[in-house]
């Protein structure tokens, strides 16, 4: 019996350690590191592909736009990038997704309220929205897919 391929996933850059969260700094992920390492995952950041700086000024959703701390509305850059991260994933074949929690672009279930107080709201991510409608199955570094347990340790 030949065994059932591994799921290749697409994973928040900043998780894979590249430095490019708003802030130029990383979140890494034993876990999500090793993927990428054994080939069983892609690093995407949809803020870079969009073109965004890094660093950069934090940025939250609000309702439906993509908001900088300094007012602009950076809805269309999200998307865009969020597109190209979405289109790069299914080139290469991915079928699930491990986000960074709470950001405008990756999060799920609960992200920034919109108002950079450090509060959490019910919502999703522009590119977690596009990679769940597109059929992929959405996990994050703090809950991460069955298949990975105990990877995440040193």
């Amino acid at each position: 019996m030949a065994d059932a391929p591994r799921v290749r996933y697409v994973v928040s850059g900043c998780l894979a350690g590249l430095a490019c969260r708003y802030d130029g700094g990383s979140n890494p992920c034993a876990a999500v590191i090793r993927l990428v390492e054994e080939g069983r995952a892609i690093p995407a950041c949809p803020e870079s592909m969009a073109g965004l700086p890094t660093p950069r000024l934090p940025c939250e959703l609000m309702g439906q736009s993509v908001l900088a701390q300094d007012g602009r509305d950076l809805t269309k850059r999200f998307l865009r990038g969020a597109q190209l991260a979405l289109r790069a994933a299914q080139s290469r074949g991915c079928t699930a997704a491990i986000l960074k929690s709470r950001s405008p672009s990756c999060g799920f279930g609960r992200i920034y309220d919109g108002t950079f107080s450090g509060r959490l709201c019910p919502g999703e991510g522009v590119w977690a929205r596009l990679l769940r409608e597109a059929g992929f199955a959405l996990f994050s570094e703090g809950a991460l897919p069955p298949e990975l347990d105990g990877m995440d340790e040193a």
